[in-house]
């Protein structure tokens, strides 16, 4: 299949590329990585009048690792990230996700803030972005602005994003402390979306869970935070937490989610695996966060 009709811009400055944007935000796209987007152009359901390229926009690849933060450019290919020593070694739970985002190959081109700003509520990566915390920034004509994690994703492939902005950076919060992490996701084959997934990221002071961050993907029109599961096991100690503490967690989890059946699965179904990689994800990430010395 083939796409419909568009005016292509290959832009060279943020500004420029603001600018298309700003004269018709309606109708126009921005292409990055177009592991998203281009699927969507040639099933025709979107048929803009403009394609706005930032590939040749310098400083957009970047990956930048700090004390309390790393930050990954708007045209950062997902396999820089995913092969970053760096990364790994204050975020090794980014890897893990990334090894089941597609193939070699769409990581090979796709973007990480490609991937986030598209939101499919059953895609890796915003539900590591809601985990793991942190912000996106928005360019626009009139100026910069930040949004966070918590408040980015609004609904099914909708997010707070306004149609004359491109995000630039994503910055992903660096936890502290002794923090154990864990992702897994259930799917038909290697590579395809998530029937059901979970993301989770639990902080330890001494032998108690001092943060917790438990998110369920495919599960719900946006990734789903797991607040009544994080609240039931903050300020518990992590030798107490198993048994019936994980059943009550794997409720709360079955409980939150809003899946619909299709047919990969029924609602009913997700419910259970909800569950189940809740109670997996607390114990795997306790686990990794060790106990004290």
């Amino acid at each position: 299949m083939k796409p419909p009709p568009f005016k292509y811009h290959a832009c060279r400055t943020i500004d420029e590329a603001v600018g298309i944007l700003d004269s018709d935000p309606d109708d126009s796209k921005v292409l990055a990585g177009g592991q998203s987007l281009v699927p969507v152009l040639n099933l025709r359901l979107a048929a803009p009048e403009n394609l706005v390229d930032i590939n040749s926009i310098e400083g957009l690849d970047h990956i930048r690792v700090q004390p309390d933060h790393v930050a990954i450019g708007a045209a950062t290919r997902q396999f820089a990230v995913e092969r970053s020593d760096q990364i790994h070694s204050v975020l090794p739970v980014v890897r893990e996700a990334l090894s089941h985002v597609g193939h070699s190959q769409i990581r090979n081109r796709g973007t990480i803030v490609g991937s986030i700003c598209h939101a499919d509520p059953a895609a890796e990566m915003p539900a590591v972005f809601l985990t793991v915390g942190g912000e996106i920034t928005a360019r626009s004509a009139t100026g910069t602005r930040t949004i966070g994690s918590d408040d980015f994703f609004e609904s099914y492939l909708t997010t707070l994003l306004e149609p004359n902005e491109i995000v630039t950076e994503v910055k992903f919060d660096v936890p502290s402390g002794r923090t154990g992490w864990y992702f897994e996701e259930v799917a038909r084959r290697h590579g395809d979306f998530a029937i059901l997934g979970v993301v989770a990221l639990i902080s330890l002071e001494a032998d108690t869970v001092s943060r917790a961050r438990i998110t369920i993907f495919g599960g719900a029109p946006t990734p789903l935070r797991m607040t009544a599961v994080e609240q039931l096991i903050t300020g518990v100690k992590a030798s107490e937490i198993g048994g019936d503490l994980l059943e009550r967690a794997a409720d709360e989890a079955s409980a939150a989610v809003r899946p619909t059946d299709d047919i990969h699965g029924s609602a009913d179904y997700r419910r259970h695996v909800a569950g189940l990689l809740t109670k997996r994800a607390i114990t795997r990430s306790l686990d990794r966060a060790g106990s004290p010395a």
